[in-house]
Formats: structure tokens, sequence, C-alpha cells
């Protein structure tokens, strides 16, 4: 379809929490229309992850996309292109937390030390409308609140308990960096 302009820190869609697509509405052109820009937008920038609302559009959808082992996120287990549609995440009880440095391509050029809950259920729909009960750990599990943290108008830097842990990321070459 086509490379979407990916809007950036500041612009007021990012800071809103999107609507939930109707159940009338998933798998409709226009919502397939609207992945298949979401999949060419990420795919051209070289990210991981993309929710709607970073390419202006208000509702809540995301795609994930985890390149197999040996990609520049360091090992990782795959995570074929997946759409999420309204979804939801609870922490499961005593879930561990750990650090990674995230950074968001509405964020260029920045990255910042973030913890998150290591250990999540998720529910959601595809885009047939099928409900899913998923279950995420570790780096997917931060990828997943990362993302979804889009839907409800937080980026990572919201999530930062030290602000002195934001830095340029050509200042920045550790193996664990995470890009959405």
């Amino acid at each position: 379809m086509a490379v979407r302009e990916i809007i950036r820190m500041g612009h007021p869609t990012l800071r809103k929490v999107a609507r939930q697509l109707r159940q009338e509405d998933i798998g409709t052109k226009e919502i397939r229309n609207l992945v298949e820009d979401m999949v060419d937008t990420l795919r051209a920038a070289g990210g991981i992850g993309l929710a709607a609302p970073q390419i202006n559009e208000s509702v809540q959808l995301a795609i994930i996309q985890i390149p197999k082992l040996g990609s520049r996120y360091g090992v990782l287990e795959e995570l074929p292109l997946t759409v999420f549609v309204n979804p939801e995440i609870s922490v499961v009880a005593n879930a561990e937390s750990a650090g990674n440095w995230e950074g968001c391509l509405s964020v260029p050029g920045l990255r910042g030390w973030v913890e998150r809950p290591q250990h999540i259920n998720l529910r959601y729909q595809d885009l047939e409308g099928v409900r899913h009960i998923s279950e995420f750990t570790g780096f997917h599990a931060t990828v997943c609140q990362h993302e979804f943290d889009h839907l409800t108008g937080h980026l990572f830097v919201d999530r930062m308990t030290d602000m002195t842990k934001l830095v340029f990321e050509d200042l920045l070459v550790p193996e664990d960096v995470y890009h959405d």
C-alpha cells in the first residue's frame, strides 16, 4: 500500500487515548488497508513494532514483528508479524521487572532506560475478529508494553524513572537496545 509519515513526540495524537475498534470495523477494507500501510511503514523504518497512533490514526491497533535470531537486537525468539486489535495487558502477579534501553520511531535519535514487568497476559483480537489470550515473557513482554502504551497516549519517556538515562542513541551502543 503506502509508507506513511511517522509522527513524532509533540504531536497531539501521540498523547490521546486511541478509540477501540468496534466489532463491525474489524476486518473491513479500511482497517486492512491501514494494517498494510503500517506494515510498509514499519519495514521502511526498520522497526519491530508500530502502533496506529504513530501514523496519526487514533485507533487501538498495533503490529509487532520480531525478527529471527541474530538480528540487530541480539539473539531473540522470533515473533511473526502479528496484528493486535484492542489489546489489554495484565501483569502476572509477582512478575519480575527488567530494564532495557528503549527507543521509539516517534522519538527518533533518543534512547532511555525503562524497567517493565517481564511476564504479562494479553487479550486481543486479530483482523478476523477472533479473540486471543496469550502470555509473553522477557523481551516480548517489553515490546508489547511499549507498543500498547501508544494506544493510551504514553511514550517510553513517560515510563522512565531516571531521566539521566535518556541519551542520544549515537552515544549508546549496548547489545540490548530496543527500538520499536
